[in-house]
């Protein structure tokens, strides 16, 4: 599967280390098991990596929803210098290129031939595969969906009684009628971690802005700053 490869690819980052599949990885959930995550020389960001697992259902990607699609998300990475560390994207472009079996791969699937690739033929790949990264039959699916009422315990039948009643849990971790994916696609502001910007928040929101009129990029700001990420 060309996404795949494409995913896998360690090329794309400016040391040769890193590939998507660092932080989305295939044993751990297609995240990576971090509390923040790394990119090249082990240089690490403001945020962990979310999974890619059901995002295929997500109405808007990254934590803070700053991109639309899955095609739009994947450009972002790569330009990233806590990331992959490109300058641009034009290296990916001349690896592929270079590259005898992805000319002929993107020859098949979209026709093209190799001086008409672009990194928008890269990243729809890359989502195409995303989009195949679906769970729908855990436990709790089966139990809910499916009628099984012996795939969960006692207790967690009651913890999901609290989720659904007393906790409100469900109304922004929704439980739909025929599935869950445990959001709404919503963004709420319940206050964590504003105790640490509070004192200056005024001041990180003047420099955030600054930052984007100088034309730094959203999302190298928000992962080369704690107080930018806190934001939200």
């Amino acid at each position: 599967m060309l996404g795949k490869k494409l995913f896998e690819d360690k090329r794309f980052s400016a040391d040769g280390t890193v590939s998507c599949a660092n932080c989305h990885a295939l044993d751990k959930t297609f995240a990576d098991g971090l509390s923040v995550a790394e990119g090249i020389k082990k240089l690490t960001g403001t945020r962990n990596a979310p999974t890619v697992v059901n995002a295929v259902y997500y109405t808007t990607q990254f934590w803070d929803g700053r991109r639309p699609s899955l095609e739009e998300q994947a450009k972002d990475p790569f330009l990233n210098k806590v990331e992959h560390g490109l300058k641009n994207h034009d290296p990916i472009i001349e690896i592929i290129r270079n590259d005898p079996e992805y000319v002929d791969e993107f020859k098949k699937i979209f026709n093209i031939e190799k001086e008409s690739i672009t990194i928008d033929h890269v990243v729809k790949a890359i989502a195409s595969f995303e989009r195949t990264v679906i769970l729908g039959n855990s436990p709790f699916d089966r139990y809910q969906y499916g009628g099984d009422k012996s795939v969960i315990s006692e207790s967690a039948i009651r913890g999901l009684e609290l989720f659904r009643v007393k906790g409100r849990c469900v109304d922004c971790h929704a439980i739909e009628q025929t599935s869950a994916i445990f959001t709404d696609n919503k963004f709420h502001n319940i206050g964590v971690g504003f105790n640490t910007i509070e004192p200056k928040m005024f001041e990180i929101v003047d420099k955030f802005r600054e930052s984007k009129e100088k034309g730094q990029v959203i999302d190298e700001a928000i992962l080369t700053s704690k107080d930018f990420s806190e934001l939200g």
